[in-house]
């Protein structure tokens, strides 16, 4: 139970947060969003200490106001002329802020110093929006790369994301690999996998599954609360695991359509990450996020299945590890799925 508890803060933490920029004639609006645990953990107070949509939230937070940003106009650095902390409606913190933009300025610089108070990994999304709200510009940053030139003006060579399909791809395999909760899900299904074609099609049903809701989602066509598709997450690898205890090794009938269902729920909890990142919702311009990041989830997984697949394999040719390892593996998913879904339910 130590064991679970200590996983859970990790089980669904995309690490990443997103940086927005308005253009709007002489002023420059910037929002930085961030997961509320992650801003909490750099502020050194509880994940949550506001209300969603509290425009006065804990002191830590509006403290770290003065360190967050830092923006400059030809090498110049701007003081904000207004700034704020707020939660939003998912009890995300964003910082606020509003620059004049000298008359005869130029070449602006964005620098995030938040970075390098984060995660390592942690990813932040970089964008800048005209004053008709068209995005011009997008990119990610990180602790090793926390600034970003932008133009005040669309550019006609410029093709935003265009080059960020390789960046998104790197998240969606370091989501996968770091996403316990979906990882735990595959391991109750791919365990019981008797053959390579059963395993491929256990595979197939939720890849295409997730996928359809990662899409829908991401272009604003389904929208789920949060807490809602991380509680069935949860009871999803509980139902598997206590389905793999009572069914024993025995065959089980219709997995293939439960896998598909419950990848339907995951396809969700995987687009809470481009939620987080800024890019749902944001039209033509999500398409290669959305395949980058797509892509790096499925070859995530087939590593993942790479290894769990041969060493069930080879647990199967051993009787006695097969009677104890099964059950044993069975009980720690569903003790796992458990945990998780009381913790997003009650606690």
């Amino acid at each position: 139970m130590a064991l679970i508890g200590s996983t859970t803060a990790l089980a669904h933490d995309p690490g990443l947060s997103s940086a927005k920029i308005a253009l709007s004639g002489d002023r420059v609006s910037v929002v930085l969003t961030f997961n509320a645990r992650d801003i909490a953990n750099v502020a050194g107070v509880p994940p949550v200490t506001g209300r969603a949509g509290d425009a006065n939230p804990a002191p830590p937070f509006r403290d770290l106001l003065s360190r967050a940003v830092l923006v400059e106009f030809d090498g110049n650095p701007v003081a904000p002329s207004r700034s704020s902390a707020i939660t939003d409606a998912n009890t995300n913190v964003e910082f606020q802020f509003t620059f004049s933009r000298p008359e005869t300025a130029h070449n602006p610089v964005f620098h995030s110093l938040l970075l390098k108070d984060l995660p390592f990994g942690h990813r932040e999304v970089f964008s800048v929006s005209d004053e008709h709200g068209r995005e011009i510009s997008r990119e990610l940053l990180s602790a090793q790369n926390d600034t970003a030139h932008f133009a005040l003006q669309a550019s006609a060579e410029r093709r935003p994301g265009a080059n960020g399909f390789l960046d998104f791809l790197r998240v969606g395999i370091g989501h996968i690999l770091t996403g316990y909760d979906h990882l735990l899900f595959l391991f109750g299904l791919l365990v019981m996998c008797r053959s390579f074609r059963t395993a491929a099609l256990f595979i197939t049903c939720f890849t295409i599954a997730h996928s359809l809701t990662l899409a829908l989602s991401t272009f604003g066509l389904v929208n789920l609360p949060s807490r809602f598709v991380e509680a069935a997450i949860a009871a999803s690898i509980l139902y598997v695991g206590l389905e793999n205890l009572f069914r024993r090794d025995q065959p089980i009938r219709g997995r293939a359509l439960l896998t598909f269902a419950f990848g339907l729920v995951h396809g969700l909890g995987f687009a809470s990450v481009l939620r987080e990142m800024g890019i749902a919702n944001s039209g033509a311009a999500a398409i290669i996020p959305l395949v980058g990041f797509n892509s790096g989830v499925e070859l995530g997984q087939l590593s993942v299945a790479a290894i769990i697949l041969p060493a069930a394999w080879t647990l199967r040719r051993n009787s006695s590890l097969l009677r104890v390892g099964l059950p044993a593996c069975s009980v720690g998913v569903a003790l796992a799925g458990g945990y998780w879904l009381l913790e997003r339910t009650l606690f």
